[in-house]
């Protein structure tokens, strides 16, 4: 079996989130940084969320957003796919025997 190696990021993505995308503590009050939203679902638009006129890889181009959140994230862990449209160099498969093998296991932790 052909497979890249992925999970080498361990930086702490959450020291590096936009002020605007932090997701504060919901429950309980504490204004601690709970999490980092995506582009798309903080603001749900057609360009960050690469859909209607920018539905394609061709026009969804983080480069030309008003804020290129992927970049951020990109320069962290440039092996991690950051949306939608991102370069084939985040992108992995594992091929067995001609075909694309699904006997792999993807472990998050």
């Amino acid at each position: 079996m052909e497979c890249k190696a992925v999970g080498k990021c361990n930086a702490e993505l959450l020291d590096h989130c936009p002020d605007e995308l932090k997701l504060i503590d919901p429950l309980f009050g504490s204004g601690k940084v709970v999490g980092c939203y995506s582009a798309c679902t903080k603001f749900n638009t057609d360009y960050y969320c690469c859909r209607g006129a920018y539905g394609t890889s061709k026009t969804c181009n983080s480069s030309k957003w008003p804020k290129n959140y992927p970049k951020i994230f990109k320069n962290i862990c440039p092996q991690d796919y950051s949306y939608a449209y991102d370069d084939t160099s985040s992108t992995f498969t594992c091929r067995g025997k001609g075909r694309l093998s699904p006997d792999y296991k993807i472990t998050f932790c």
